[in-house]
């Protein structure tokens, strides 16, 4: 059974109706971060748009693959613990530590998001608007 599987079939027992697939990138140097699903729920005054937030947790050193997020999100993410450098886009790479967080808007890539630091963990929280169709919140990038 695959991780996507495993975080649906949990999310229907808790009654979310809304089927979604987190891919675990691994890191490129074999250390990988860990998604947990926090919250999902359809957003009541904006039809066909849920909220969705998960939980990624880096072991130190640890990285994620570049990757995209479903063309239709829109991603608020706040450091809970730790540092975590981070790249959208093109933009400037930029360590956030706890406290602290950034957006990524619709379309956007993330070439790099891994823990800032080699000896400390870190902990993110992601949350998506996105469209409640959207069957895969995270693809890595070829």
């Amino acid at each position: 059974m695959t991780l996507s599987m495993t975080v649906s079939n949990a999310l229907r027992a808790l009654g979310f109706s809304l089927a979604i697939a987190i891919t675990l990138p691994v890191a490129a140097h074999g250390t990988e971060e860990t998604v947990k699903p926090n919250f999902q729920r359809p957003i009541s005054n904006l039809p066909g748009k849920s909220l969705i937030a998960v939980e990624v947790e880096y072991p130190p050193g640890a990285a994620s693959q570049p990757h995209a997020h479903a063309k239709s999100a829109f991603i608020y993410a706040y450091v809970v613990s730790g540092a975590i450098e981070s790249q959208v886009n093109d933009g400037a790479k930029r360590v956030y530590r706890a406290g602290e967080s950034f957006c990524e808007e619709p379309g956007s890539t993330h070439p790099v998001s891994r823990n800032a630091s080699k000896t400390e963990p870190a902990k993110l929280l992601a949350v998506f608007v996105v469209d409640s169709d959207d069957a895969k919140l995270t693809t890595p990038l070829k």
